[in-house]
């Protein structure tokens, strides 16, 4: 504990510096002594040494012990000033405590008796410095919060879109000015105030109620659309909701941030009018153009030559893939907004599966295909609009005849699975490289290959499909390989 150390002797006898010199220094201390107060203000003050601990004689000539102990705290008070006298008496020793002496030995004194008061007034210096350390740690600390804090705030305030931060006790703690200008809540300040008692929407009030009533091994995140309530403004908001977790993994709260997509809204409606426009100022010239190419081709405008016959035919596929286009491009304006599932009623869906692969049976025959359905009965009905199913199953079997090899299979499989009707729909044919996977339910997206350049589509078939059966609450998945065949999966809810 005294290794190290550095000390200062002021005493007016040799006999004492030298002892306490050599006593200490072979203790490891650091031991300087000068012969009067004049010489160790000197040390200290002019020529800047510093010490730990100051073994100072209250009675010497020139200024006294007590004049330099007032001299020394006046310049550090942190220094560790030991009094050495030979006229110690109750009331001088009381007098250099009150003066801000730690503590007194009084002449003559032991060695062990100067190393055992040395020693304390080192352990005492020691728990000093520490205690100054963790001031200054404390200090840094507070004003790295401060910064953290201010910086947080700038960032959350200069936001264009809304953050909003509750307790687990749905209580908001914090906001940002987006927030409360994107929910419209006008009576301010909301800090500490319930959530449902600030804000209108219900939806964004029972997502976060859900995030927090989260089993603590579940991790929730909700992302959902917000309507405008009635009677406000019209705001369409995208929420996105998570917990917020402590160390331990129990919730403490919940954050979620508002993003405005009004204008994303008003962009695909306008796409989604003009989609459905062109496309019924298109349907009905290229149906009339077909109409009488089959006029045409039956000969009612005249006898046609063989080669004419074929042209006509080609007319005819040509003017019917136009038309299928426009069929997808109307069922994409439908899905876009909202009004996909126009009639829902409780159907078995082992009939419209049935439907789709007599009428796409006559075209795997051409090509060699065999086709197999396979069902467990009984199957429970599902909730769903009979014209949406018929669409979607018969383009996932049209999908699955295109797609194929000559001689190739496909299985369709219905069966019941929990609260879900699940078909499969697996074909044996050319396979989905797997880079195609991520993108395969993209609008538009066709995957390229020397096998798929001659295979007519428009890249909209497995999207409407998607759109249909989501909007059904169901989900469709794909599991293919390149060269293995390609399964289709639908799980559509049971009637409840």
């Amino acid at each position: 504990m005294l290794k190290d150390a550095n000390i200062l002797v002021i005493d007016d006898e040799a006999v004492i510096r030298d002892g306490c010199s050599r006593i200490l220094t072979k203790e490891g201390c650091r031991v300087k002594g000068v012969e009067n107060g004049e010489a160790g203000l000197d040390l200290i003050t002019n020529k800047g040494e510093s010490f730990d601990i100051l073994l100072l004689d209250l009675m010497m000539p020139g200024i006294s012990g007590m004049e330099v102990l007032d001299a020394i705290h006046s310049i550090d008070r942190s220094l560790i000033v030991i009094v050495i006298t030979g006229y110690a008496t109750v009331e001088s020793a009381v007098e250099a405590m009150k003066k801000g002496a730690y503590d007194f030995i009084a002449k003559p004194f032991t060695p062990d008796q100067l190393r055992i008061v040395v020693r304390r007034g080192v352990e005492k210096r020691v728990l000093q410095r520490e205690a100054e350390n963790l001031r200054k740690e404390r200090e840094k600390s507070l004003k790295d919060i401060a910064y953290e804090k201010s910086r947080i705030s700038t960032i959350i305030n200069c936001m264009v879109d809304g953050v909003l931060v509750t307790d687990r006790d749905s209580q908001i703690v914090l906001h940002n000015p987006a927030a409360t200008r994107l929910l419209e809540i006008e009576s301010l300040p909301i800090i500490n105030k319930s959530l449902c008692q600030c804000v209108k929407n219900e939806d964004l009030v029972k997502a976060v109620a859900t995030t927090l009533s989260t089993e603590r091994s579940k991790y929730l995140e909700i992302s959902q659309e917000i309507t405008p309530c009635e009677g406000s403004a019209r705001v369409f908001l995208r929420a996105d909701t998570a917990p917020v977790l402590n160390e331990d993994g129990e919730i403490m709260g919940s954050v979620t941030v508002l993003h405005d997509i009004t204008q994303e809204k008003e962009l695909n409606q306008m796409k989604s009018d003009f989609l459905t426009m062109v496309s019924h100022e298109l349907r009905a010239p290229i149906s009339a153009i077909q109409q009488q190419l089959s006029v045409i081709e039956g000969g009612m405008a005249g006898l046609i030559t063989e080669k004419q016959g074929k042209m006509l035919i080609r007319a005819k596929e040509r003017t019917k893939g136009l038309l299928d286009l426009i069929n997808d491009l109307l069922n994409v304006s439908s899905i876009d907004s909202g009004i996909v599932v126009q009639h829902k009623e409780s159907i078995v869906l082992k009939e419209i599966v049935e439907k789709a692969y007599q009428l796409m049976e006559p075209e795997a025959e051409v090509r060699g295909i065999k086709m197999r359905l396979e069902t467990s009965d009984p199957l429970p009905p599902v909730n769903a609009d009979r014209e949406n199913m018929e669409e979607v199953f018969t383009n996932l079997i049209s999908n699955a005849i295109k797609y194929n090899v000559e001689g190739g299979g496909v299985i369709i499989t219905l069966r019941s699975e929990g609260e879900f009707v699940r078909t499969d729909v697996t074909d044996t044919g050319i396979g989905i490289p797997e880079k195609d996977l991520p993108k395969i339910f993209d609008r538009f997206y066709r995957v390229k290959s020397s096998q798929t350049r001659t295979v007519i589509g428009t890249g909209l078939g497995l999207p409407i499909a998607k759109g249909i059966v989501e909007a059904h609450r169901g989900t469709i998945s794909i599991k293919s390989k390149e060269g293995n065949g390609t399964t289709v999966t639908v799980l559509l809810p049971r009637a409840s």
